[in-house]
Order: C-alpha cells, then sequence, then structure tokens
C-alpha cells in the first residue's frame, strides 16, 4: 500500500475561550490517500473549520503531529507548505486589480497562454479575465480563486464550505469543478461541507466529526445513509446540530 501523502496523528487543538480552555479538535488521526476525495461533515461546531486550518498551518496544533509526504510538516517553511497544500476560504478574497492580476499574484511568471489555460480550467468565460473583482458574481469569484490556487499546482486542496454562499446553479458548477479536478490532475481533496447531500454529490470518502473527534469514517454513501455509530445515526436523523 502507497504511503499517505498526509496524516494526522494524534492531532489535538485547544484554545482558551471565555477564559477556559476548550478542545475543538481532538486526538485526530487519519491518512489521506494521493488522488483521493475527503468529506470532513458533522454538525456546526464539530472543529472541521479548524481541522482544515491546521493542515495547511494557518493554525497549530497543541499536541500530535501531520505528516506531508510522510515527513513532519514542521520540516516546510509555512509558505513552501500552502503551495503543497492550498486552501480555498469559504469566502473568496481577490485583490485589487483584473482576473489576470490575481492570478498572477501566484505565479509572476505565468504567460498569457498559462493564464487562458486555468480559467478554462475553471471555466470562465475569457472576455472576463481583464475585468475587475468588483463585476463577478460570487460563484464566478469562487472560480478565479480556484484557478488562482491550480495556478501554484498544490498535491492537496483544501476547501472550507466553498459552496455555502452560492446559490443553486453557482454551487453544482463549484461541485463540479471539485470532481473534474481530481479527476484530471490527481490531486488529493479534502472539502468541509454541512451539507450531507453535498457530500453525497461530490462523492469518495468520509468523516464524521463531532466534538472535535474522527467518530467513523467510509464511503461517503455509508456514513451518510447508513453510519454504524450512534453518532453517525443520530447526525444522519438530524439530531445533532
Amino acid at each position: 500500500m502507497s504511503r499517505p501523502i498526509l496524516e494526522s496523528i494524534n492531532l489535538t487543538r485547544t484554545v482558551s475561550i471565555d477564559n477556559k480552555p476548550r478542545t475543538i479538535v481532538d486526538n485526530f488521526s487519519f491518512q489521506f490517500q494521493q488522488g483521493g476525495s475527503y468529506l470532513i461533515i458533522g454538525p456546526s461546531g464539530a472543529g472541521k473549520s479548524s481541522l482544515l486550518r491546521l493542515f495547511n498551518r494557518l493554525d497549530e496544533p497543541t499536541t500530535g503531529t501531520i505528516r506531508f509526504h510522510d515527513k513532519d510538516q514542521c520540516n516546510y517553511s509555512p509558505c513552501k507548505l500552502r503551495r503543497s497544500i492550498g486552501y480555498l476560504f469559504q469566502t473568496p478574497y481577490l485583490f485589487e486589480g483584473s482576473i489576470i492580476d490575481n492570478i498572477r499574484y501566484a505565479d509572476s511568471e505565468l504567460s498569457d497562454d498559462d493564464i487562458t489555460r486555468l480559467t478554462d480550467m475553471v471555466h470562465l468565460r475569457s472576455n472576463l479575465i481583464h475585468s475587475g473583482s468588483s463585476r463577478l458574481s460570487g460563484g464566478e469569484l469562487q472560480r478565479v480563486a480556484m484557478a488562482r490556487l491550480l495556478a501554484m499546482s498544490p498535491e492537496v486542496i483544501l476547501l472550507d464550505e466553498p459552496t455555502s454562499s452560492l446559490d443553486p446553479t453557482h454551487t453544482e458548477t463549484i461541485e463540479e469543478l471539485i470532481g473534474e479536478i481530481r479527476r484530471k490532475h490527481s490531486v488529493t481533496v479534502i472539502v468541509v461541507s454541512h451539507d450531507p447531500a453535498q457530500a453525497l454529490r461530490i462523492g469518495g470518502d468520509a468523516l464524521l466529526m463531532v466534538e472535535g473527534r474522527l467518530i467513523e469514517t467510509g464511503p461517503v454513501e455509508q456514513i451518510v445513509n447508513n453510519p454504524q455509530t450512534e453518532f453517525g445515526q443520530l447526525y444522519r436523523d438530524r439530531k445533532l446540530s
């Protein structure tokens, strides 16, 4: 069996809330394989987004280890790591300037042909590439942010509820794009989603988190529709909020 591309080992993060310690990621261990599709699901406050931030070193763990290509994540500089493990935020943030300027922010050496290839990859209309971000819809903004991320040729893409602020049409477009990128480029995709139906549409393996802990893993169809744990059944029946 091949080595995992990304692995967390007994990962824990504890923060202070109202001067009281609170563990938001609790002893989380899992191996993510190259080219896999993973959905991190669970109720609000389960620690899903907090876990994703640890993988990108936006936050640091209190205890435990994250390994990338079988090497401790701390052996990589944050800048180098974030080029290999890309992060797409829930609300896309674009810089001032055109779409071309935003994509070249990831790599100033990109040619016009490179820009066209990236915008074609995310199905962005070519007549928009000289436009500023204020002219773009929410779905277009998210696709520009995705193109900028892909410009760094990441091996792992972390997506934090990438469609939560989009209408159904744009949501469908982004979901299809996620699948297309993974299939064509062998990128490992890890998606945080609050929506079990979305997890089913994207497909792959699901990781159910509750109160910072990894409760159950398996094919997304099983975890969403036929969970084997009590917490999984409560989540399926919408008795966990």
